[in-house]
């Protein structure tokens, strides 16, 4: 049976006669209930699909009330044997689709419809509990992990997208469990994509995630743009986006407000992740927007144990946010966070805006090694402007373990009425400034003469999104 397809093709209406186009309406739109698609759909994308499909077509009811788990699979089951033949997409219609997690599929695009929320259900057997990451050794809040509302592994060619449709994980359940010590298992992120290559999530709104927001890990070649993630400022560790373990990240144009850090670049915790040995490299952040009065807009770490380097932030604005950029580290750990080079930067209300930390002491079990330390250098900030600041710095190494080759230039920060009387507080750390107010503390020392600390020119990955529309994909025949 063929749903849907006439109607999206402009070109039948002329040849057929108003009457019959009153009947063909009646009868698809009973069918199909998604009379919005009479107009077309126009999105950017990694790569556009030649089948198509709509959630309604395997039975999805848009209630809010109606589970939709089932459907879900069943149309991204059907929709994997297209993988050979141009891929296919599944559009989300307007609506309100409760489900549980669902997997994806490789060449298969995800659209959520301006007017299209999933909801994520409230309840714990709708995720199935799957394997720890190996590179954590255990859940992130302990125990095992329940799967994601939506994931993903060993992937190729997958896309989340939409008409900035909504996500919204209905985290409060969650949250309430999670503060009364409910759980001995992890809590589900709404996005996690694994092992995977060419990935986009982008254009769309996240709300209230019962933990994490986007997870991309042990992936590369991951675009992730234009979303609006959103949760109360309280929530527990709703952190925005976390690329973990990842090769070649964009992250541009977002919009983010959390209960933790806007952005938390991760690696593996302790053991478990400098012995799987996979860091993460080659991410560009830019054009991000963060609101997170307890954490910081951007966070290396605090599991880094499998490394982070080249990383390059720019257009960074922060708003009544903890914290500027914040390395988080540990005894313990090992592991390294270097080469990493950020510019421009306006923050307004901050407690700090330079933290690094080289006391953080948690650990995934007792098996951590106290000899593993880890290597922190070639860290370079400059072009930034904040205002309302409680302090500029505080920059903790590890003692016998100093971090190194801090730069800092072209600094202005204000501060708020009742600042703190010691502004740069500094141990175990070397490095050098250049143009920075308040003034440093001795262990960065201002240079005698001006300069800037580097910003070399980040990686062109060849990023081209191409206009797909939903009337050009051929509608599958169930």
């Amino acid at each position: 049976m063929e749903f849907c397809l006439n109607l999206r093709k402009p070109h039948a209406l002329g040849i057929v006669s108003a009457v019959l186009i009153l009947g063909l309406l009646s009868f698809r739109m009973a069918e199909c209930q998604t009379p919005s698609f009479m107009e077309p759909i126009k999105y950017k994308a990694l790569r556009c699909r030649k089948h198509s499909a709509v959630l309604t077509d395997f039975g999805a009811t848009g209630d809010g009330k109606t589970i939709n788990t089932k459907a879900f699979k069943s149309a991204i089951d059907h929709l994997s044997q297209f993988a050979d033949d141009g891929g296919a997409e599944l559009i989300v219609p307007p609506g309100k689709w409760l489900t549980g997690s669902f997997n994806l599929t490789s060449h298969f695009t995800l659209y959520i419809d301006k007017d299209a929320v999933i909801l994520g259900a409230q309840d714990e057997s709708a995720y199935p509990l799957i394997e720890v990451l190996p590179s954590y050794g255990v859940g992130r809040d302990g125990g095992g992990r329940y799967g994601s509302l939506i994931f993903g592994t060993n992937l190729t060619d997958v896309v989340i997208t939409g008409g900035n449709g909504t996500l919204n994980g209905q985290g409060k359940y969650w949250w309430d469990k999670f503060r009364a010590k409910k759980y001995n298992d992890t809590r589900p992120y709404l996005i996690e994509i694994m092992y995977s290559n060419h990935v986009q999530i982008s254009n769309l709104t996240l709300i209230d995630s019962p933990s994490w927001n986007v997870h991309p890990v042990y992936s590369r070649n991951v675009l992730v743009k234009d979303l609006t993630i959103l949760a109360p400022i309280d929530s527990p560790n709703t952190d925005g986006i976390n690329p973990d373990s990842c090769k070649k990240v964009r992250i541009e144009d977002c919009f983010i407000v959390s209960g933790d850090d806007c952005i938390a670049v991760k690696s593996g915790w302790d053991q478990y992740g400098y012995k799987f040995g996979m860091p993460t490299k080659d991410l560009l952040i830019r054009r991000l927007t963060c609101i997170s009065p307890d954490s910081a807009t951007i966070a290396l770490g605090s599991e880094m144990s499998g490394g982070i380097k080249n990383v390059w932030a720019e257009d960074i604005t922060a708003i009544d946010t903890q914290s500027g950029i914040r390395i988080k580290t540990g005894i313990g750990r090992g592991g390294y966070v270097k080469d990493i080079y950020v510019r421009r930067m306006t923050m307004k209300t901050m407690k700090y805006v330079f933290w690094i930390t080289g006391n953080y002491g948690s650990h995934p079990d007792d098996g951590w090694d106290p000899n593993a330390l880890p290597v922190i250098k070639n860290i370079n900030y400059r072009d930034m402007v904040a205002e309302n600041v409680t302090y500029s710095a505080r920059l903790d190494g590890i003692s016998g373990d100093p971090f190194t080759g801090i730069c800092i230039s072209n600094v202005t920060i204000g501060l708020t009425e009742k600042p703190k009387e010691l502004q740069w507080n500094c141990t175990n750390v070397a490095g050098v400034t250049s143009q920075v107010t308040p003034r440093s503390c001795d262990l960065l020392p201002p240079s005698d003469k001006v300069f800037n600390c580097p910003f070399p020119d980040h990686p062109h990955w060849d990023v081209k999104l191409k206009t797909c529309s939903h009337i050009d994909s051929k509608k599958i025949e169930l």
